[in-house]
Order: structure tokens, then C-alpha cells, then sequence
């Protein structure tokens, strides 16, 4: 059975969707996704504040390109006028749909009252998600943990106030803000999330799905709807297509050759440049370096040249130099 968000967007059986992470999923590195099969994508999450006020760096946020679709714009905040604001001006740029972000645990976010901190306040976050709702005419998902810490676990509650105030999807990670991303995730939660009788809406999973394995089991146990990856993709943009591989096949595909890994880095690279201009997109791409060649021995020596040139063409040589001595001791 498909997977629907709203009315219009159908997902297909069980999709697997990117989760949004700052400086990580911007347009280059959401383009590579969608080439490995991805069926949902969000934007790196939004200040609602810098919107707003017309920051570049938030307005840049909102780039979104027809091929990404569906897609989601994630917004974050802690005021609710002002996140009523940013719905608005988010809706305008024409995503598939809006997405609250009350999960990043990082201090500068949870700390000045938006994020998870909002686990901490289920009132303000209800009035909070039913003011986005009534502010846009997409529909509106949210991202959360299962709660502030190991003593308010409360995700179970906040999923049924907010599909009651008209939220038409929930990715849940399966840790509570003060684990961070340490220890590992509890997904039992999330299935219980699930199986509760009132819930209408589609729950995903997010949270340690770094493997096919993982993912076919995880799916099984936890009767989710879908799974979210996100650290997992990064350097890695080929566990979406390995993943629905084996769903459909039962079998593993090999994984990507020394070839594919510096094809794809290529043009991870060629939409940098694209998307924000050469200096800034040169620089924004010598942080995926290290994770495309993960694994590969004396690889450092390579990156070190990597991340000082300045001139695509020489970046483009020491690919093929790489490409040269690896390939065929794969092969």
C-alpha cells in the first residue's frame, strides 16, 4: 500500500526519505540523493527569525530545484507569530510541503526555546504547530525525538495533539534530546507510536539505519511507515539505492566502485559551483572529501591536496589520479 502525505503526495511502498541536516543537505548533496533513489528530501532546517528578517543565509536556505520534488521545507523557531511569518513566506516559494523541526538537540537551537526544547512544552507546541498549519495551504509534517530526556518521554502524546491540530505526517528519531546522537536509538517507541489506534498519519523512523541490513530488519520490528536516514547518506548517497534494492530484490547490490565514488564526488562538486558560485562551492565541498573515499587506504595524502586547491580543474586531476591508482586493484 502507498505511503500518502496529505492528498497529493504519494510516496510509493515504504519510502526512504533524507533527513534534513544542516551544512549537509543543501541542493549539491540532495542532487546526488535523488540520483540514488531517494523519495523524499527536506531542506537544511530554516530559523523562522532569519526568514523573516530576509538573511541571506536563510533565504539561500530556500532554494528548491523541480527535480528535488517531493521535497519539504523545514523551519524551526520559538515564537509562534513568528513562525506563523515564516510558513508564509516559506509557502511561497512552492514546496510539497512544510516541516517543523522540534528535535535538533544542539545547544544554540534547544537552548533558545526551539528545536526539542519545545518536548518541554506540549501546549506551546501544539498552539505552535496549529498556527503553521493554519498558515499554509500544504501540508504540514513534523520532526521530534522521544522526548526532552530519559524521564519525559513523551512523543506518544505529542503525536496524537499534534495529527489533532492537522499535521499530516511524523518523522520521530529514536533518541531524546539529551542523548544528543550518542548511545543508540530506541525505535520501540516509535512502533508504539504506531500501533496506538488513534494514530491516522504515517510515522517514520529515523535514527542509526546505516545499513541494508538494518533497514529490512528495522522495518519488520518496528512496523514503521518509512525510514529516515541521515548520517548514514553522507559520503554515501548510494545506501538509498542498495536499500530499495534488496526490498525489492532480496538481494545486496555491491557496493559503489573507486569510478562511481569520484563520478558522483564530480558532481557533487559541479552543483556546488553551480548553486554558490566557485569560491563558495569549492570551499562548502572540502567537508565530503574525507567521507566519498572512506575506507580507501592512504587516502589522507589525497585529501590534504584536495581541500587546499582552489581551481576545479586542479581538484578534477587529482580525482583522475585517484581514479587511476585505485581503480584497477578494485577491479
Amino acid at each position: 500500500m502507498s505511503v500518502k502525505i496529505g492528498n497529493h503526495i504519494d510516496l510509493g511502498e515504504f519510502p526512504l526519505l533524507l533527513a534534513p541536516m544542516e551544512d549537509v543537505s543543501d541542493p549539491p548533496f540532495r542532487f546526488v540523493c535523488k540520483q540514488n533513489g531517494v523519495d523524499m528530501m527536506y531542506t537544511e532546517f530554516i530559523s523562522s527569525e532569519g526568514l523573516i528578517r530576509a538573511a541571506a543565509k536563510s533565504r539561500q536556505k530556500l532554494d528548491i530545484f523541480e527535480y528535488e520534488r517531493p521535497i519539504g521545507i523545514q523551519i524551526f523557531g520559538s515564537d509562534i507569530d513568528t513562525m506563523r511569518e515564516a510558513t508564509v513566506i516559506a509557502s511561497q516559494v512552492g514546496p510539497d510541503l512544510i516541516d517543523i523541526n522540534y528535535g535538533c538537540p544542539v545547544k544554540n537551537v534547544a537552548c533558545r526555546g526551539a528545536g526539542a526544547s519545545l518536548l518541554q512544552d506540549i501546549d506551546k507546541m501544539t498552539a505552535m504547530t496549529k498556527a503553521v498549519v493554519e498558515a499554509t495551504h500544504l501540508p504540514v509534517t513534523v520532526k521530534t525525538r522521544l522526548g526532552w530526556d530519559d524521564n519525559t518521554k513523551n512523543v506518544y502524546e505529542v503525536a496524537e495533539r499534534l495529527q489533532d491540530v492537522g499535521i499530516q505526517a511524523l518523522s520521530i528519531h529514536g533518541r531524546t534530546r539529551s542523548q544528543l546522537y550518542k548511545g543508540q536509538a530506541d525505535w520501540h517507541l516509535i512502533r508504539e507510536v504506531k500501533r496506538n489506534p488513534r494514530i491516522r498519519i504515517p510515522i517514520f523512523g529515523n535514527g542509526d539505519v546505516d545499513s541494508v541490513e538494518k533497514a529490512a530488519a528495522w522495518r519488520m520490528e518496528y512496523e514503521v511507515d518509512g525510514i529516515m536516514i541521515g548520517r548514514a547518506s553522507i559520503g554515501y548517497p548510494w545506501i538509498f539505492r542498495e536499500i530499495k534494492h534488496f526490498f525489492r530484490t532480496g538481494e545486496y547490490l555491491s557496493g559503489p566502485t573507486i569510478a562511481e565514488r569520484i563520478a558522483v564526488c564530480r558532481t557533487h562538486l559541479e552543483k556546488s559551483v553551480a548553486w554558490k558560485g566557485e569560491k563558495t562551492g569549492i570551499f562548502e565541498m572540502r567537508r565530503h572529501y574525507a567521507n566519498y573515499f572512506k575506507g580507501i587506504p592512504h587516502f589522507k595524502e589525497y585529501r590534504m591536496k584536495l581541500v587546499s586547491l582552489n581551481d576545479i580543474a586542479d581538484i578534477h586531476a587529482v580525482l583522475d589520479e585517484i581514479n587511476e591508482l585505485f581503480e584497477p586493484e578494485v577491479a
